[in-house]
Order: C-alpha cells, then sequence, then structure tokens
C-alpha cells in the first residue's frame, strides 16, 4: 500500500493499522483507529481531533509541549484528505 499515513489523525500506519472500508476492504486512507466498516469512529471537527491526539504527541515526541504539538498537528492535519478544504 503506497499510503501510509492516516488521512485523518496523520499516524503512521503499520500494515496491520489500517481501517476497513464499507466492503470489508483495506482502506489505504485511514487508520483503524479512525475509521471502520466505511465510516469515521467518532464525527469530530479538526480542533477536536487535535485536541484528542494531543497527549499521543506529547507523549511520544521528547521535549514537546501542548502547544507545540497543536502548532503541528494544525499544520500537518489541514493538508490530509479528511480536513482539507477545498475551494
Amino acid at each position: 500500500m503506497s499510503n501510509n499515513v492516516c488521512q485523518s489523525c496523520g499516524m503512521i500506519m503499520e500494515e496491520n493499522e489500517h481501517g476497513t472500508n464499507l466492503d470489508g476492504s483495506i482502506s489505504v486512507d485511514y487508520c483503524k483507529y479512525c475509521f471502520n466498516d466505511g465510516k469515521f469512529g467518532k464525527d469530530e471537527s479538526m480542533e477536536e481531533m487535535i485536541e484528542s491526539c494531543i497527549p499521543f504527541w506529547v507523549n511520544e515526541a521528547e521535549g514537546i509541549d501542548e502547544e507545540e504539538a497543536r502548532k503541528k498537528m494544525f499544520s500537518i492535519f489541514s493538508n490530509l484528505k479528511r480536513w482539507k478544504i477545498t475551494d
């Protein structure tokens, strides 16, 4: 699979971390934590997703605080398929 970044939460996905489409096939775009059976687990805004992901970013990245994590995620998330604003 060519796409290994979840287009909802930005997580780098290993082979067993991809979500599933409605037909049971593997989603190339979304991880299993965000997307299963063809739908997102939570109906939330990008800002809500960022807030729920902050603890993971703070724990994973040495020396990053909540505000820095929030800024980095906003920059990344705004370019992901689920959140990208198209004109």
